[in-house]
């Protein structure tokens, strides 16, 4: 019987520093000063800089709580671009398989510098997994000096572009998968008592007259059982906070025209089910895998711009029973969350 394999993972971070553990930087993340890496520190400025710096710190954590039957991960490592040096310098032990871990477009983050590192990483046995979302190939320009290192490629948009999948090496592991939540699986207790409450995931980035076509309705028909939240995100820290309401409504939001990312969706559904809140979501966007989902019965669809088939489905998941939340909770946590999707990756691309 082949031993599980044995893996050590070096997060890369924007908002880290020199070369630590994933866990203590994930535990230090709300409090790091975000200030100093700010070009202006007006309020609106800092409030989204603090946001993006806690979301970047979960994913940091997710990494952190990896696991898979087909290997044990012996150490989780983070570093920002001050902790490069420190990378380079570590050494091996036995029978260790080093992965680094990019995701986002923050590997444009260290591009002056990624044309000499890939190599020294590769050449000290590191390999490289890339979760990308938005349209990396296309819109990331250092995607052309990070594609022919890669051993994993998730990638959000489909097809991806033809010049930048020709540099990717024949035996890199390529899957198409949106990003999901960013969620340590059954992190947040699931609640058999909530609220019969719905609560809105917009976004002020995203608050067009349709969407407050849908606002004004549902406040005209639900009153006070509607909780709007149409702030640019929820803080990791606020999103627990939520598992006390029935419903999240998760408009699509991001309408994209583009063929690539037509159908994808945004990631409020997969952290709502994970929280225990019955996902009701917009069909404005093809999205496949929602509704691949909705026809599972672990989330619900309405039709875009219909008003009384978004009364039916709030209806309908306001009727959600405990029972039907808690399958919807369990799934969601077990297989929508980017940890699960980056190890049922690891697992697949298998030893070098």
């Amino acid at each position: 019987m082949t031993s599980p394999r044995a893996l050590t993972l070096a997060c890369f971070c924007p908002w880290g520093e020199g070369l630590e553990t994933a866990s203590a930087f994930a535990a230090r993340a709300a409090q790091l000063d975000v200030s100093t890496r700010t070009a202006q520190a007006t309020p609106d400025l800092l409030r989204m800089a603090r946001l993006d710096c806690d979301w970047h710190g979960e994913n940091v954590r997710c990494w952190a709580h990896l696991q898979h039957p087909a290997f044990t991960v012996r150490e989780v490592l983070s570093f920002g671009p001050a902790g490069l040096p420190a990378l380079l310098s570590r050494r091996p032990t036995a029978d260790e398989e080093r992965w680094v871990i990019f995701d986002g477009q923050n590997p444009e983050k260290i591009a002056p510098v990624l044309g000499q590192v890939l190599p020294l990483l590769r050449r000290q046995g590191w390999r490289l997994a890339y979760y990308a979302f938005d349209e990396a190939s296309r819109t990331m320009p250092c995607f052309a000096v990070l594609a022919p290192h890669l051993s994993i490629l998730v990638h959000d948009e489909a097809p991806l572009d033809p010049r930048a999948q020709r540099l990717l090496p024949a035996t890199c592991l390529r899957v198409h998968r949106s990003w999901v939540a960013n969620f340590v699986p059954f992190s947040t207790p699931f609640r058999e008592a909530v609220e019969p409450k719905i609560v809105f995931m917009g976004s002020r980035l995203g608050l067009t007259p349709h969407r407050q076509r849908q606002l004004d309705f549902l406040a005209r028909t639900y009153g006070d059982r509607l909780v709007t939240c149409t702030d640019h995100s929820v803080s990791i820290a606020q999103r627990g906070d939520l598992a006390r309401y029935q419903v999240s409504l998760c408009p699509e939001g991001r309408r994209f025209t583009s063929p690539t990312m037509s159908g994808t969706h945004t990631d409020r559904p997969f952290w709502s089910g994970c929280l225990g809140l019955v996902p009701v979501c917009e069909d404005s966007a093809p999205g496949g895998r929602l509704q691949a989902l909705h026809e599972a019965n672990l989330l619900i669809r309405y039709r875009h711009g219909d008003l009384p088939d978004l009364r039916r489905a709030c209806d309908a998941a306001l009727a959600w029973t405990v029972e039907q939340r808690r399958r919807t909770y369990d799934h969601f946590n077990t297989h929508e969350t980017v940890g699960a999707a980056l190890a049922t990756a690891l697992a697949a691309a298998g030893p070098q």
